[in-house]
């Protein structure tokens, strides 16, 4: 699924009234009817209605919403503001349609003066003050109003995006001045802040409304942010030969662990196995041995030359994919070996946690990275690669991106959207996972999935993609059978099969 910028979206409302063909102002009834629908199956007629409106043609959507309500027998008080006496086409018909039809309680054009109605917590409001087109913070009087109403018991539903949200970028927004919903119903397709993790709690419950936009502009528009889809999935997975032996189906080498830490290495190993490759060595130190040995007796051992600590680099030529970082610790020795590691790697390299932790205390050292290199750091860890704190979602998935492009790697930032940044600059978002995963070790697991899949002969953007997907996917199917609070790391792994057959159902 493509998310489209604030001007695209604008491009194709535009080209669906050209091309379909519909009057702006039947766009809007058509949208209108599907936002008065969703409410009327969730409040009935008692309920007291509150519609803020603006000068734009999101308010035109919130008269023509106030219209229908009305018609349909709930009592509707509307404040339509006109500070500036200059209000959109459709907004100037849907308000003539609203004051000829005189089916509400009150209809009051703010002008001036505003005196706020009482919000009680059996009050519903509908927010269509600014919708899509919003791109600077609200402020003065309508910086106020968005206060009142978030300040007050009432329940919320905005109108395609609560007022004071941007669609993209909301670094630099002033967030009190942002309406908090209860339900925004969205037209089309979600926008790119809906994904990001700071802007949850301003959508309450996201519902998408298809108020049938155009699918050959959709077809035919790039964007460069998409949302994968099963679909995707299912056409990237890899078919295994009835005849297929264990040398054809990938050597991968996992460098995990430190004294204290053998649980990372036994997920990563254990995700790297359940992931189809045919053969998997970790290369661990050697206090680790017993606990390698009985936690995944399938795996090959090749055993450090310390006791505590990965010291040394290993040959990598018998091996398809190599992933490093989990659970090795960040000592001096580690990250020497770490950096000849990745110099002397022939294979794709996968690099997480310590190693990018390392990374991040030797940042020199990022340019001597191969091209394509795969790396997989939650937030914390990218901000300490990057060299400083993101100031919030949006602008630590613009650095991704820039150093996605700028290091030609590949880069899943992980979060409950992860997103995948490929060298291109493009972005595809995941949507598969759950909050169960907030447990320690899903992102070895995560790095064990997709070092195996390098393994098969994926490369590194299908890995990527099928790796962040099928993750997330036993996540959310876990969660089916064992609730959010229980899961564990290892539960992701249990489930990765049932992930597989899924997909390929």
């Amino acid at each position: 699924m493509k998310i489209f910028t604030g001007a695209q979206i604008h491009e194709l409302d535009t080209y669906t009234i050209e091309h379909e063909p519909i009057r702006s102002i039947d766009l809007m009834e058509r949208a209108a009817k599907a936002v008065t629908r969703v409410i009327t199956e969730r409040w009935d007629s008692r309920t007291p209605v509150v519609v803020f409106a603006g000068p734009g043609n999101n308010g035109g959507d919130a008269l023509a919403v106030a219209r229908m309500l009305g018609e349909q027998g709930y009592t509707v008080s509307v404040y339509l503001f006109n500070i500036h006496n200059k209000l959109s086409d459709e907004c100037s018909i849907n308000k003539k349609r609203l004051s000829d039809g005189r089916r509400v309680k009150d209809f009051i054009e703010v002008t001036l003066d505003f005196d706020p109605p009482r919000l009680g917590a059996e009050t519903l409001v509908v927010d269509g003050l600014f919708g899509s087109g919003l791109n600077k913070p609200l402020s003065g009087g309508f910086a106020s109003l968005v206060k009142y109403i978030n300040q007050s018991p009432c329940r919320v539903v905005s109108i395609d995006i609560p007022s004071g949200l941007m669609t993209e970028d909301n670094t630099y927004n002033i967030r009190q001045n942002i309406i908090k919903a209860d339900i925004t119903l969205t037209f089309g397709q979600k926008k790119l802040s809906m994904l990001l993790a700071d802007n949850q709690h301003f959508l309450g419950e996201l519902r998408v409304l298809d108020i049938r936009l155009s699918q050959e502009y959709i077809a035919r528009t790039d964007a460069m942010f998409v949302v994968a889809e099963e679909s995707d999935i299912r056409q990237r997975l890899k078919p295994r030969s009835e005849f297929a032996h264990k040398g054809q189906m990938g050597h991968a080498l996992i460098i995990a662990g430190s004294y204290g830490m053998s649980g990372a290495a036994v997920l990563a190993t254990k995700a790297c196995l359940r992931s189809g490759a045919g053969k998997v060595t970790v290369r661990t130190p050697k206090r680790n041995y017993a606990i390698m040995q009985m936690a995944v007796p399938e795996a090959v051992l090749q055993m450090d030359h310390e006791d505590s600590y990965f010291s040394e680099p290993v040959d990598t030529q018998a091996f398809d994919a190599v992933g490093m970082g989990p659970g090795i610790g960040t000592q001096e020795h580690t990250a020497i070996a770490l950096i000849a590691q990745i110099r002397r790697s022939q294979c794709p390299i996968l690099i997480d946690a310590d190693a990018l932790n390392i990374l991040a205390n030797h940042r020199a050292w990022m340019q001597q990275l191969p091209k394509g290199i795969i790396m997989t750091p939650h937030p914390a860890e990218f901000d300490r690669l990057s060299g400083s704190v993101s100031n919030g979602c949006y602008d630590r998935l613009a650095k991704a991106r820039d150093m996605a492009e700028r290091l030609g790697a590949y880069i899943i930032l992980k979060g409950h959207y992860s997103a995948l940044c490929l060298p291109d600059s493009r972005v595809i978002i995941n949507p598969t996972g759950n909050a169960g995963m907030a447990t320690a070790g899903c992102g070895d697991v995560l790095a064990g999935i997709t070092t195996g899949l390098l393994a098969r002969g994926y490369n590194q953007a299908d890995a990527c993609l099928v790796g962040m997907y099928l993750h997330g996917l036993a996540g959310d199917i876990a969660v089916r059978d064992l609730g959010q609070e229980s899961l564990v790391a290892g539960d992701l792994i249990r489930y990765l099969p049932k992930a597989f057959i899924k997909v390929t159902e």
